[in-house]
């Protein structure tokens, strides 16, 4: 009979290959399914007065806005929901204060056709804001919105094209990350899953960046936004934290006044 020290060392080791085994299972499947995650997108479709549907060829259908000609127009890019109509408040504030809006849908989201992926998406954001110009031709300067998911577009376009300035609410350093620390798996390790990485691109960017964070964000933490604007390769960049939530942080008292500010200040107003 081998010692008993020799049985139990078996038996641990035989325990941690069986939760190794499970965790790998685990991992994968996790991995498999963080598309529901990333773009768990309603289909309600988009209802507001004010704006029209466009379409563009080799670009998404997109909602306007015209508040008239040299005025700012804003290409707002939209959370993970999906459907523009949940983000009512934020079109309406800026169509309240004076600005053009051109509103990109998301692929697979509010009755849209077609798969979201982070390339098609991204490739979507770039396409929109080259039909700006057919879409609005009189329009002033250029504000590139975007909200949780959409501040990965804002940045995207902001790296690659040139507008006057850059708004990001609640918005991430590495969404890949984020996802790790919810789930146990490596996401930013594994080659299928959709990263998401705004870093990089916001450290390309040339226009004034302005973020607004909700301290009691539990969605994607505030030290995302922190990293951002702590970056010495990032700027210039106007960081305001808010006593907000990720998802009331739009009809915070401070919210409306905060964006009129800073877009004044980045436009030299």
């Amino acid at each position: 009979m081998p010692p008993r020290s020799t049985v139990s060392l078996t038996r641990v080791r035989r325990a941690g290959g069986i939760l190794a085994g499970l965790y790998l299972i685990y991992a994968l499947l996790a991995s498999l399914l963080v598309p529901t995650f990333i773009y768990p997108f309603d289909q309600t479709l988009f209802q507001a007065q004010g704006f029209r549907r466009v379409e563009v060829a080799d670009t998404p259908p997109l909602y306007v806005h015209d508040a008239g000609p040299d005025a700012p127009v804003v290409i707002y890019f939209m959370g993970n929901i999906g459907s523009l109509q949940w983000f009512g408040p934020d079109l309406q504030m800026h169509g309240a204060a004076g600005r053009s809006i051109v509103a990109m849908t998301y692929r697979g989201g509010g009755g849209e056709s077609g798969q979201p992926s982070e390339s098609a998406l991204k490739s979507d954001a770039l396409a929109t804001f080259d039909a700006l110009e057919a879409v609005l031709p009189d329009h002033g300067p250029v504000i590139l919105h975007g909200y949780s998911l959409g501040s990965g577009l804002a940045f995207h376009v902001a790296a690659r094209r040139e507008a006057d300035a850059v708004l990001v609410v609640a918005p991430y350093a590495r969404l890949c990350e984020v996802m790790a620390q919810k789930s146990w798996v490596p996401a930013c390790r594994v080659p299928w899953v959709d990263r998401w990485q705004s870093l990089p691109d916001a450290r390309a960017t040339d226009e004034p960046i302005l973020i607004l964070h909700g301290t009691a964000d539990e969605l994607i933490p505030i030290t995302q936004s922190e990293r951002l604007a702590g970056d010495s390769q990032v700027g210039p960049v106007e960081f305001r934290r808010l006593n907000a939530t990720h998802t009331d942080i739009v009809v915070n008292d401070a919210y409306a006044s905060e964006v009129g500010d800073l877009i004044a200040g980045a436009l030299g107003n």
